[in-house]
């Protein structure tokens, strides 16, 4: 309902009295009063006068209603722990392909190598769920695509040289503007669901807790709308998702790496390893050219350039 209210406030250009939402939406006045009352309490400003209601404002709400055709695919909290942790309990529940987890602030979410993602107000924090036909060697793809469409929009939305640091951060020139986080779980070798958690830094300013970081809003000077961003996201992922090739998406993803070519650090769990960043294999695996000249395959880590 509050969905329906809000389409016939923006389409209107004048004042819509409660009579005539009342008969468009076959529901009674005291109704409308309540669902604007509401609207109203969650930020909207919907003006009430003696002739009816007026709305013009435009709004960075991410709500499920304000995603259109794509709303029963939206799961909305004003704050969680961690997008992800909800995520995997709605996945082993049976959720459908491409549902999205949102909240506007995190508690406790999550980095890779079990670190924190600081997660303020203003930033677009969200976990899709994808359900690809793929076998679970090759879930690794799911990371490539989403780094390189989360890039591209970036890119057409803000004008901004978006790149991407294997695995999968986005940077604007040596500043972290965005990290991403990825969980799998298999039914035999076929995947059951791949989680792709991402936190971007859009409206918010992450540089007092980390100097290296950046976020749209700083680069730009002004704020961007998050819901934009989000959809386009969406919609570009809807479509890479439709044909997934292996070696598309790896050269796709090349287009925009920073990584390659260049002298890098790389520290895992175990190890930590210098070299060139020369190739990505046909695994995701980092090419790594040591001192010596030999050549070294690494899976998975935190990548320092030089």
């Amino acid at each position: 309902m509050k969905s329906k209210i809000l389409h016939l406030l923006k389409e209107g250009t004048d004042i819509i009295s409660g009579e005539e939402l009342s008969s468009q939406l076959q529901v009674s006045r005291v109704t409308i009063w309540k669902h604007i009352k509401a609207l109203q309490q969650m930020g909207y400003e919907i003006i009430s006068g003696p002739k009816g209601y007026s709305y013009t404002a435009d709004n960075d709400f991410l709500f499920p209603w304000e995603f259109a055709e794509r709303q029963n695919q939206i799961q909305y909290f004003d704050s969680l722990p961690s997008t992800m942790n909800k995520a995997r309990e709605l996945a082993r529940k049976g959720c459908p392909d491409q549902t999205v987890v949102l909240a506007d602030f995190q508690e406790k979410g999550r980095g890779r190598m079990q670190r924190t993602w600081l997660s303020q107000r203003g930033g677009l924090y969200f976990t899709l769920i994808l359900r690809p036909q793929l076998p679970a060697i090759s879930a690794f793809l799911m990371n490539f695509i989403a780094s390189t469409v989360l890039a591209e929009t970036i890119r057409s939305q803000t004008g901004l040289k978006a790149e991407v640091k294997w695995p999968n951060d986005i940077l604007i020139g040596d500043r972290k503007l965005c990290g991403m986080l990825s969980e799998l779980e298999a039914s035999g070798e076929l995947v059951s669901f791949v989680n792709i958690g991402i936190g971007i830094n859009v409206n918010n300013d992450p540089t007092k807790d980390e100097k290296a970081s950046t976020s749209i809003a700083k680069e730009l000077g002004y704020e961007v709308n998050r819901r934009s961003l989000l959809s386009g996201f969406l919609d570009g992922m809807a479509e890479k998702l439709t044909d997934i090739q292996p070696e598309i998406a790896v050269a796709e993803w090349k287009k925009y790496t920073m990584t390659i070519g260049r002298k890098v650090k790389i520290v895992t769990l175990k190890e930590t390893a210098e070299g060139k960043a020369v190739d990505i294999d046909e695994s995701g695996a980092l090419v790594l050219q040591q001192q010596d000249g030999t050549l070294k395959k690494i899976i998975y880590g935190d990548c320092f350039h030089l």
